[in-house]
């Protein structure tokens, strides 16, 4: 049955097919979009506050938490380390020479005590409204105003080259597999996350020690930053010190080829 309206006069010819407007479908689109969003929000949340649900830990929240953790951990593996060593001791069957070499090795390995003469470096990032200092030098970029691991190293390895014969990162000894690393603003060391300011401490003779990190063209460059956007930077000498010795495991991890 023809309508007037579609087909003027006695022409006979089908009526036009009504168009769908690309509007239209768009729309439904979103709807339905929606709708699975809610129906997959409702699913996931399984009638819990998937906003504020405790057990959704931030990421950051875990690592400190897992921090906490190795803190304790590296705690009772060096008391159970000392136990042990105790028990050793009583009577090994070794002799007073082989002894003597162990406790060499061993202070070499930095699994020991160390008391000596000390200083401390510490480091810190530069207020965040931190504006350039000096004339010529750009504003800072965020970048400019945090420590970086390159900084960290620097130090390290210029205590390293001055003649310590002991470095603790923190309340970390570090031993020759040890590694500095930041990961954003924070250190990742040896299991363990320690945020600014950070604090190296080394044992040794302590105008040799400054005199290595005044040669470091590393800390040079460093230098330049504390002195126009402010990056923190303090020696001080300590007097006599004792680094703990280190309490993590010694065991090389690796990776192995698949047979």
């Amino acid at each position: 049955m023809s309508n007037s309206a579609d087909s003027p006069g006695t022409d006979a010819s089908p009526a036009p097919r009504r168009r769908v407007r690309p509007v239209r479908v768009l729309t439904a689109g979103v709807f339905a979009l929606a709708g699975l969003i809610f129906f997959t929000s409702f699913n996931t949340a399984k009638g819990t506050n998937i906003r504020t649900d405790s057990s959704l830990l931030k990421l950051s929240d875990l690592i400190h938490e897992r921090s906490r953790e190795n803190g304790e951990r590296d705690e009772s593996n060096g008391a159970l380390r000392a136990e042990i060593e105790a028990l050793a001791e009583r009577d090994n069957g070794s002799t007073k020479a082989e002894d003597d070499k162990l406790a060499a090795l061993e202070k070499r390995a930095g699994t020991q005590k160390l008391r000596g003469e000390g200083l401390t470096v510490t480091l810190n990032d530069a207020p965040p409204d931190a504006r350039a200092k000096l004339p010529g030098y750009p504003e800072p970029q965020p970048d400019y105003l945090v420590i970086h691991q390159q900084d960290l190293q620097a130090v390290v390895n210029a205590l390293w080259q001055g003649g310590a014969q002991g470095i603790k990162v923190m309340d970390q000894r570090l031993i020759s597999t040890s590694a500095v690393r930041c990961v954003g603003n924070t250190l990742i060391l040896q299991g363990r996350v320690y945020s600014p300011p950070y604090k190296i401490t080394a044992v040794g003779d302590p105008e040799k020690l400054k005199k290595a990190m005044t040669a470091s063209p590393a800390i040079r460059n460093y230098m330049v930053y504390v002195n126009v956007y402010g990056l923190g930077w303090k020696v001080t000498d300590d007097g006599p010190v004792t680094l703990p010795g280190y309490s993590g495991t010694v065991d090389l991890h690796y990776a192995k080829p698949i047979d």
